[in-house]
């Protein structure tokens, strides 16, 4: 039988997930700062980014009923919520160069999707616009902490991902990190999968709720989150 670790994994620019369409639904945004039950981290990627805290609402109480259900001295801790389109496209043009380097005699097509199992592009290969998740609100990077406030052993912490050359650590079932890595792991993934929330399986931070990977998984016919750029991250 084939399990679902072993099943080929859908990347998150795949034609099957491009052409889901996204109907916005109107679920407003809402800041963690506003809140002290989920915690988060400092500003990921760039200094003075005032926007990673935000997330949908539904996303923010669906998170809420994810970290009931931990085990006692485990909570959640936010890594990144929502992220602009300027901020996406500097990642994924900054990962992409680092795989190119890394990997000269690749072709584009090799390059681009070896870079989509960690960041999402703002444009397709073929020049059409994307709808990045972490765009929509509805996608959010999360890891375990303790009682005091201290991150539990994961394999590989989310702001390390790009240390991760050949993403073999980022992957949610990896097989190089330690038996309690594999743990934790699957404690954070039966909660978060119990409210719904879909796992990108290249990154074991990264979850989301009403985008289009999101809607492919669980056959949905569209995503319910469009991207939030034009109407500005508000609450």
């Amino acid at each position: 039988m084939v399990t679902s670790k072993q099943q080929k994994i859908i990347l998150i620019a795949d034609p099957q997930v491009l052409s889901i369409p996204a109907v916005e639904n109107g679920d407003p945004m809402f800041d963690l700062c506003e809140q002290k039950i989920i915690a988060f981290g400092p500003s990921p990627e760039i200094p003075n980014n005032t926007d990673y805290t935000k997330m949908r609402k539904t996303v923010y109480e669906k998170l809420l009923q994810a970290q009931s259900l931990l085990p006692q001295g485990l909570r959640l801790c936010l890594y990144e919520g929502y992220r602009s389109l300027t901020l996406q496209n500097m990642l994924f043009t900054n990962r992409y160069n680092q795989i190119k380097a890394h990997c000269p005699n690749w072709s584009e097509q090799q390059v681009f999707e070896e870079t989509t199992k960690l960041v999402s592009p703002v444009i397709n290969i073929d020049g059409t616009k994307n709808i990045p998740p972490h765009s929509t609100g509805g996608a959010i990077d999360v890891y375990l902490i303790n009682d005091q406030g201290e991150p539990v052993e994961m394999g590989i912490h989310p702001s390390r991902w790009t240390e991760d050359m050949d993403g073999s650590l980022s992957l949610t079932f990896s097989e190089k990190i330690s038996n309690e890595a594999k743990h934790n792991r699957s404690i954070m993934n039966n909660v978060l999968e119990s409210v719904e929330f879909v796992n990108y399986p290249t990154e074991y931070w990264h979850w989301s709720y009403g985008d289009r990977y999101w809607a492919y998984h669980i056959g949905h016919p569209h995503a319910i989150y469009e991207s939030q750029e034009n109407e500005g991250c508000s609450n």
